[in-house]
């Protein structure tokens, strides 16, 4: 690879790494300091959060280190090339499976609503994050013992698996299997989205009744396609990659071994912001979703930061219902016809 390609490669592992690393810090930050916020399932948030962290500051800066400091080269056998190894297969599984889990939580809140607390305990949760970081540590350990082995690769500038048929079933079962999982998901819930915005909703609060904009579940719905659009976009050059050298037995070309690599990497430092943008987008609470209760626990975050630092005194915080509309989308309860037919309790949806 040619000096200013390696040079271009290391800028963008930097710039991955930071963002990566400053993205995750201000969730975890904004899960912890936010109880309104706290779940039962809050550790698998937590969980694939803190793994794209540890990537951002262990995995990442060893491969723009190795970039810059090239023709120097690491023997593979060697401690410090078989840790960081096991490292990355060990961040990138827990990542990526905590993050499916966090999905199947999402679509078990919006499509059972009326079981979900029956079927998500916390118990349940965590003996399934134990499993996630059970599987993930036994599967980084198997090229340790003998099933595959850690490799420096010249192209990547990082110590990965080596292609072989242990590669393929660890991108078969850990990660191409999540991936249609999540897809699958984010699909089903896009469906209901849609026949939902066709067939329109009213919700109600303690005060009042609103009607629920088609576009709001459509917006929704265009949050989740991006997501699995990145997610897809992030990992599909990387399998193809280990699937051609596996099967053919040649190296792919060094720029798109690099490429595949750093998009994969790119994904830790995606996930917090496609957290903050799809943590819940729960239909069967609409209007407002948990994005927008994201936004607004980072925003009063930044406030606080801003008013201790300026001597300012905080302004009172208003606490809003999680049915509150914005302005543009009320329904004046003046203009409707729904005293005709009360709905016989404050928090019951108005028939349509």
């Amino acid at each position: 690879m040619a000096a200013a390609l390696r040079t271009l490669y290391a800028g963008l592992l930097a710039l991955s790494s930071v963002a990566s690393v400053c993205g995750n810090l201000v969730l975890l930050l904004v899960l912890l300091l936010n109880k309104e916020l706290h779940s039962d399932t809050l550790g698998f948030t937590l969980s694939f959060s803190l793994s794209d962290l540890a990537l951002g500051l262990s995995t990442i800066p060893f491969g723009v280190h190795n970039a810059l400091s090239w023709p120097a080269a690491y023997s593979s056998q060697v401690a410090l090339c078989q840790g960081s190894g096991f490292i990355f297969l060990l961040l990138q599984t827990s990542s990526i499976q905590s993050l499916t889990w966090a999905t199947v939580d999402k679509f078990t809140e919006i499509c059972f609503a009326l079981s979900y607390c029956r079927i998500w305990t916390k118990r349940r949760s965590q003996l399934a994050l134990v499993l996630v970081w059970l599987y993930s540590f036994a599967n980084a350990s198997l090229p340790l013992v003998g099933f595959g082995s850690y490799v420096y690769s010249e192209s990547r500038f990082l110590c990965c698996p080596d292609s072989s048929y242990f590669v393929v079933g660890w991108v078969m079962v850990s990660i191409v299997a999540p991936i249609l999982v999540v897809c699958s998901l984010y699909g089903y819930i896009v469906n209901v989205a849609r026949k939902q915005a066709r067939r329109g909703t009213f919700m109600c609060n303690e005060q009042h009744c609103f009607y629920v904009p088609a576009n709001n579940y459509l917006r929704s719905s265009v949050v989740m396609v991006t997501t699995s659009v990145c997610l897809l976009v992030c990992w599909l050059p990387y399998i193809s990659v280990c699937l051609y050298e596996t099967f053919s037995g040649e190296r792919s070309p060094a720029v798109t071994s690099a490429l595949s690599t750093w998009l994969v990497l790119t994904s830790a430092a995606l996930n917090p912001w496609i957290t903050c943008m799809t943590q819940t987008s729960n239909f069967a609470r609409l209007p407002l979703c948990e994005s927008s209760r994201y936004r607004a626990a980072v925003r009063r975050g930044f406030d606080r930061f801003i008013q201790k630092w300026s001597g300012t005194s905080p302004e009172p915080h208003r606490q809003s219902s999680v049915f509150e509309l914005s302005t543009a989308n009320r329904l004046s309860t003046t203009t409707t016809k729904m005293d005709a037919s009360p709905p016989s309790s404050p928090k019951s949806p108005i028939p349509v």
